[in-house]
């Protein structure tokens, strides 16, 4: 599936913000976290200290809830935007295609990457609302961007798709 970039990447970004703070055992650190986003080609990156960090993980836990579909997805995704989007502008930093912002380019880090993610994530939500979710195995919170062709993903991963489908059959075996 052919994702515009607000809904493509920064809708990965999202999700790996949600798994890297929410679910991950341990977190990942400030460094870790700005590899990650250096990973995704999110530029500019920055420092994030640790204010930043505690604030990220709070947003990262507002974002967690759109993926799972915990109350009015549209409500949750409208009051992000509120609450991170500045006036949307055309930028071509870094050598790069002009392109939408919903914040400064040249402001601080953590206002960039709440606009971008809340953005991205309402992209990939108003194009197709089913393409983000979170992995349907018991016991894992991974939350995923379904770009599948036939959009049908359940899993955040094989490993757990497997596990399901071999308890499954054991079941129906024991039964």
């Amino acid at each position: 599936m052919h994702f515009n970039p607000y809904g493509g990447v920064a809708a990965e970004i999202a999700a790996t913000l949600v798994n890297s703070l929410v679910t991950a055992d341990p977190p990942l650190s400030s460094d870790e976290l700005v590899a990650a986003l250096r990973a995704h080609d999110y530029r500019p990156v920055g420092v994030l200290g640790t204010d930043d960090m505690a604030s990220l993980t709070v947003w990262a836990h507002r974002l967690e809830q759109v993926f799972a579909g915990a109350g009015d997805r549209v409500e949750l995704l409208n009051a992000l935007l509120a609450e991170s989007a500045t006036q949307p502008y055309i930028s071509r930093h870094d050598g790069r295609a002009p392109h939408l912002h919903f914040a400064r380019e040249d402001g601080p880090m953590l206002a960039r990457l709440r606009a971008y993610t809340a953005a991205g994530l309402a992209h990939a939500f108003c194009q197709e609302p089913d393409r983000v979710g979170r992995c349907d195995r018991d016991g894992c919170g991974v939350v995923y961007v379904d770009t599948s062709r036939n959009g049908r993903r359940r899993f955040c991963s094989t490993r757990c798709s497997n596990r399901v489908h071999v308890a499954e059959h054991r079941d129906r075996r024991a039964g």
